[in-house]
Order: structure tokens, then C-alpha cells, then sequence
């Protein structure tokens, strides 16, 4: 099938001139794509990003749809293998019921409703929550409060081992909720990590804690800044690639 582009288009009055923001979509070896189109005076050439909101294009403002269809077919391959891959990574949300799997420490747990006072408590791998408002709202509440209690009381004994292998002085370890960070420093010895790493293997948490205690050392991303990690982690190129690869199939909010 033949290449097509359809913008969403106004009958006009007057000459139009490109809309700023516009949901296009076309068809790639194809397959039908949605995307966002966002022209804009500044810039000077077509971009695609595809992301977890899906394929995104910036162009210059005057530029014409066939300079953007023939972009889009060059680059084809290259946006149905991103689409996919975000396609994986994006999970069904969370059902908060008996029966459902949370991760922890890379290890599977069943969680586990009954009837009671509010409360969670682990035994092996069930993760049993108590309450007595069976809503999902509440549940996982309960359970996301266990895991930052768990993410807390883990990543401080964690950075206390490095801290003292690595010879920097005590730090204050707190947690973070960002969305595209795992971790952060500041020069004045405060670490922030993010508390969705409690449901990821040791080995990778580990590498995030000597990562960021390093910045303590090397407030930048220099060769001596990774050496210093490497000094503590030796396959800490690996073990980031893990977390970059796999990561999802750990965390869900």
C-alpha cells in the first residue's frame, strides 16, 4: 500500500498557513501510525521521537507534508522497531486484587487481600495487605507505602556499605518520585533514589548507589568519574545496560 499521510484539515476562509500542533497519521510498510506533528519558526529540520506518548515530529513551520512523508518513509524501520519497544514496555495497569504480582528485590510477590486492620506484612512470597476498604485506591496505597518503607530502610543500609568502602563521609539518604530519574546528588552529601528500585534485583540497585556516591567524588560524568565506579562495580557497564533494557519488566506504579 502506497505511502499516505492524513492531516486533520478546516475548510478556510482564507489562505491557511501550517497549524503549529496537528494529530497526523499515515501508513508505514503498511502499518497505520499516529503521530503529533509540531512545526515551529525556530527550528531547521525534521525531527521523530518516539516515546511511551508515542511518535512525535517537529519540523519547521513551512515546511511541506511531502518533505515530511518522504522523511517518514527513509526512516521507517527505525520508528517501527521504537514503536514496538515501547509497545513491550507499556503494561496493563496494576490490578489490585488477590492474585497479583508485585516485584521486590527482582523476585516475585503475591499479594494477598483479606479482611482486618490496615496493615501489610510479607511472609516468603505473599505480600498480605489488611484493610477493611477492599478499594483498589486504598490497597494500593498500603502496598506502595511498604515498598517506599522497604526502599527506605534497604538503600540506607546500602549507601552506608559504599559510603565507608568508597571513604565519603555520611550522607542523607532520602527517597524521590521522579519519573525519568533514578537517582540524583547533591554536592552538600544529599542522595535522592527512587523508590521504584526496591523492585529491582540488588545487583542494580547497587550499581545506581555507587553511582550516585561517586558523584560525590566526580560531580560529572569525566573518565576519573567512571573509573570511580568501576572501582567498586567492574561490570558497572553492564549492569547499566541492564537497567536501560529491563527495567520495566520490574516497575509498575
Amino acid at each position: 500500500m502506497a505511502n499516505q499521510i492524513r492531516a486533520q484539515l478546516e475548510l478556510p476562509f482564507a489562505p491557511l498557513s501550517p497549524r503549529p500542533v496537528v494529530a497526523c497519521s499515515t501508513v508505514l510498510d503498511g502499518q497505520a501510525v499516529s503521530y503529533v506533528l509540531h512545526r515551529s519558526h525556530g527550528r531547521r529540520r525534521i525531527s521523530l521521537t518516539v516515546d511511551e506518548r508515542g511518535l512525535r515530529i517537529g519540523a519547521p513551520l513551512r515546511i511541506s507534508m511531502r518533505e515530511i512523508e518522504t522523511v517518514l518513509r527513509e526512516h521507517a524501520r527505525w520508528v517501527a522497531r521504537k514503536l514496538a519497544e515501547w509497545g513491550e514496555k507499556h503494561r496493563p495497569g496494576r490490578r489490585w486484587e488477590s492474585g497479583e504480582i508485585l516485584m521486590f528485590l527482582g523476585r516475585p510477590l503475591q499479594l494477598s487481600i483479606a479482611a482486618g486492620t490496615e496493615g501489610v506484612a510479607r511472609h516468603e512470597s505473599t505480600l498480605l495487605v489488611s484493610t477493611q476498604r477492599a478499594q483498589a485506591e486504598n490497597i494500593a496505597a498500603l502496598a506502595r507505602a511498604w515498598l517506599r518503607a522497604q526502599a527506605l530502610s534497604d538503600f540506607a543500609i546500602r549507601v552506608a556499605r559504599y559510603r565507608q568502602a568508597m571513604d565519603i563521609e555520611p550522607v542523607d539518604v532520602r527517597l524521590s518520585n521522579a519519573r525519568t530519574r533514578w537517582g540524583s546528588c547533591h554536592a552538600s552529601g544529599r542522595i535522592l533514589l527512587n523508590w521504584r528500585l526496591i523492585q529491582m534485583p540488588a545487583r542494580l540497585i547497587d550499581y545506581v548507589v555507587v553511582h550516585e556516591l561517586a558523584h560525590l567524588r566526580e560531580m560529572n560524568h569525566s573518565p576519573r568519574f567512571w573509573a570511580v565506579v568501576e572501582n567498586e562495580i567492574a561490570d558497572y557497564a553492564a549492569r547499566r545496560r541492564e537497567i536501560r533494557r529491563d527495567a520495566h519488566r520490574y516497575i509498575v506504579d
